[in-house]
This record gives structure tokens, C-alpha cells and sequence, in this order.
């Protein structure tokens, strides 16, 4: 049995559920004799590879350079899996979807800025804001959702085992949005 290609990223999130990954410990060298991680925070990959397996997904989508990586994603993989509230309802990022882009870009740069004295946004190396914050679902298709807050290690360690093994799993049993 060959094994999968498995990519990981995190778009607009804390990373809290990357850290969950690493929270299954030793379990981690018993999920890698079944999987390849092709591109992650933890690998030193500069671009997203073609034909990966499963791509695991955390965070939200609040920039067009967040859309453009989720959108290579999607073509280039089989399957994603939206890891954590935040991938799946758009959870703390979200909150910007409140008060708006303007506003947020307003108190970040300029009002609470004390070296920027152009009183502009930087554009030039920060990516531009979308208008709204949205979940991974409302920019691509997304196979399968594992809420948290962060995602617990059992549960993305049982998942994990279910893709592998080509069974089913409930989520519920796991985990719960929160959580």
C-alpha cells in the first residue's frame, strides 16, 4: 500500500490546531509509516504540490491571497479536510466581519500605529483584506469538516487512522465546535 500525500496549512487562525497535530506525540511516527506530508508549516516546501492525497486546512479565508492558496489547493488535492472551527465557520477571524475591513485596517495602521506617518495601509506587503471573512466552504468544496477549538488530538489522530484505513468515522463522537 502506497502512502498518502498529505498537506497542511493554516490560512487566517492561531495555528492552535497545527499545534494539536504535533499534540499526538508518538502517535505521529505510527501515522507516518501510512502518510507523506508534502507541504506543511513543518516541512520546508515553497510550493503546493500536485496530486496530494488529503489537504488539511485550519484558519479562514480574509485575504485574496488566502483565496488564491485555497484555490491551488483544491485543484491540486483530492480531498480537504477544514480543520477547526475557524476553517469551517470562520469562528475568531470572523469577529472583523463585525465592524468591517476599513475599520479594522483604520485601528491597526493608522490610529495605533506610531511609525507609520504616511497614514497609508501596507498594501505592498501585506496582503489585501477581503471584505468578509469567510469559512473554507464558501470559496471551494470541502470533503470533510473537523470542528474544535482547537481540534482535539484524539480526534484528528482517529480521523487521520479512518482516512487511512478507508472507513467512516463519526465526528461527534470525537469532538464538538468549542471544543
Amino acid at each position: 500500500m502506497s502512502k498518502l500525500r498529505v498537506g497542511t496549512i493554516w490560512l487566517d487562525g492561531c495555528s492552535g490546531c497545527h499545534m494539536s497535530f504535533l499534540d499526538m506525540d508518538e502517535r505521529l511516527i505510527e501515522i507516518s509509516k501510512h502518510i507523506d506530508i508534502v507541504y506543511s508549516p513543518y516541512v520546508d516546501a515553497k510550493e503546493i504540490p500536485l496530486e496530494v492525497d488529503l489537504f488539511i486546512v485550519e484558519g479562514a479565508i480574509s485575504s485574496d491571497h488566502d483565496l488564491s492558496v485555497i484555490k491551488t489547493i483544491r485543484k491540486n488535492s483530492k480531498r480537504i479536510l477544514a480543520l477547526g472551527d475557524c476553517a469551517i465557520t470562520g469562528n475568531i477571524s470572523a469577529l472583523k466581519n463585525l465592524v468591517g475591513t476599513h475599520a479594522i485596517l483604520e485601528k491597526g495602521y493608522i490610529e495605533l500605529a506610531n511609525i507609520n506617518t504616511t497614514n497609508e495601509y501596507p498594501y505592498k506587503i501585506v496582503p489585501k483584506l477581503l471584505d468578509k471573512v469567510i469559512p473554507l466552504n464558501e470559496a471551494v468544496k470541502v470533503d470533510l469538516f473537523l470542528p474544535g477549538c482547537p481540534t482535539p488530538a484524539d480526534a484528528i489522530y482517529e480521523v487521520l487512522n479512518a482516512i487511512i484505513e478507508d472507513r467512516s468515522f463519526d465526528i461527534s463522537t470525537l469532538t464538538r465546535f468549542g471544543k
